[in-house]
């Protein structure tokens, strides 16, 4: 939990799929942030205070979250598309 906490304040993209979001959660990211997961996770996301929707990808500042293996490309996509910019901001 620390490495996550710690990177997240680099203002580099922190990217999770399928049950990565509970890192966030565990993490005490989730709060306020707009992700998706594999759905199991929902009541999960929203008792942190996070807000989960059912789409391929979601990116909310840099950190970009998805549901499962079939969203794979709409995910890299986003990931490429991060990472080619440049970051300021802490996730």
């Amino acid at each position: 939990m620390d490495f996550v906490n710690r990177f997240s304040q680099t203002g580099q993209p922190l990217a999770t799929i399928c049950h990565g979001p509970w890192l966030l959660i565990n993490a005490g990211l989730m709060f306020g942030r707009h992700v998706t997961s594999w759905p199991s996770l929902e009541a999960d996301i929203r008792n942190a205070g996070g807000h989960w929707t059912d789409e391929s990808v979601v990116v909310d500042g840099l950190c970009i979250t998805s549901r499962n293996a079939d969203d794979i490309p709409a995910f890299n996509h986003q990931i490429e598309k991060a990472l080619l910019k440049p970051h300021a901001a802490s996730v």
